[in-house]
């Protein structure tokens, strides 16, 4: 796991929660060869629970974000939310099309309604398109409009999008 693949930003990439000084042997050996102690001491990752599996991009990827549920220093709580991506413009944010229904007692019918909600998402997710359905959780927070982040990803295989009329 070399460092240099990770700096492309202007600020030094770097997990909090390891320390690399004393580490640079197991820095010079491939990751994948690596035993799962060895890998613990070079890269953080945790099981944010809920019954979601963390991603294997998340264990053996060199990438250092901070907001990332499983890489980074972020809890999951309240919410857990299902949706469709509608958009991937921003960098490592998505937007996430929730539609419902809406009773309305006077003419004795349902509406539909959506809600477009900001969240994160991970570079361990490097596989999603628009069109894929997401599970998000809440979290504290990240910016302005995100307080979300993608947990898991369900793959859409005939990608319906959507039409804006």
């Amino acid at each position: 796991m070399a460092e240099l693949h990770v700096q492309s930003e202007k600020a030094f990439q770097r997990q909090p929660k390891i320390f690399l000084g004393n580490k640079l042997d197991l820095l010079k050996k491939k990751f994948s060869t690596l035993s799962e102690d060895e890998k613990r001491k070079v890269r953080f990752w945790r099981d944010v629970g809920l019954g979601i599996e963390t991603p294997k991009e998340a264990i053996n990827g060199e990438f250092v974000d901070q907001k990332c549920p499983f890489t980074g220093d972020v809890s999951i709580r309240g919410r857990i939310l299902r949706g469709v991506v509608k958009h991937k413009k921003m960098k490592r944010t998505i937007t996430v099309r929730r539609e419902y229904l809406k009773y309305i007692p006077k003419f004795n019918r349902y509406e539909r309604r959506h809600k477009n909600i900001s969240a994160h998402c991970s570079p361990a997710f490097p596989t999603l398109k628009e069109g894929d359905q997401v599970v998000i959780g809440e979290c504290r927070p990240l910016a302005k409009t995100v307080k979300f982040n993608v947990l898991q990803v369900i793959e859409n295989k005939n990608r319906k999008m959507f039409i804006d009329a």
